[in-house]
């Protein structure tokens, strides 16, 4: 890929990935920082996407990048930063914390069904688990949710 080409897909789809890295994240930083390194890996990697399929791709790479840096030795002996995100109603403050509380593989099937609007079989190849995985991850944060919210008072 051209340099121009990446920048039209940076353009198109930075906030998607930005926002998948930090659903699963929860750290402004860490989502710039994996940001950064999906569309470095364009460049560096000299990949070729097939049309239609780039924010797939994309969204794919992400999530890969999050889980490794999960994983990662840093992250895990590390104390996150209090990154405060500015949402503009309470209700919207406590569904976002009520997902934060929820472990990253829950996360992750949660923003993109809801937030990317990827059906569960799109989320499956995306992951690379199965569909039944994803169903299962979307019940049980679902049921998490439901009993978050309403522990605090919350409407769902």
């Amino acid at each position: 890929m051209d340099k121009q080409q990446i920048a039209t897909l940076y353009d198109q789809y930075a906030k998607d990935v930005y926002r998948l890295a930090l659903s699963w994240l929860h750290s402004a930083h860490d989502a710039e920082d994996i940001l950064q390194s999906v569309f470095l890996k364009l460049i560096d990697k000299d990949i070729t996407l097939f049309p239609g399929k780039e924010k797939a791709w994309l969204l794919t790479c992400t999530a890969n990048a999050c889980k490794n840096h999960l994983r990662s030795f840093w992250h895990r002996n590390t104390q996150p930063l209090d990154d405060k995100i500015i949402l503009p109603t309470n209700e919207d403050r406590s569904l976002w914390e009520a997902v934060g509380r929820l472990k990253p593989i829950y996360r992750g099937v949660i923003h993109l069904y809801y937030y990317e609007g990827y059906q569960q079989d799109e989320i499956a190849k995306i992951l690379g688990i199965s569909r039944t995985a994803v169903q299962t991850r979307m019940q049980r944060a679902r049921e998490y949710l439901k009993k978050e919210l309403n522990e605090h008072g919350e409407t769902v």
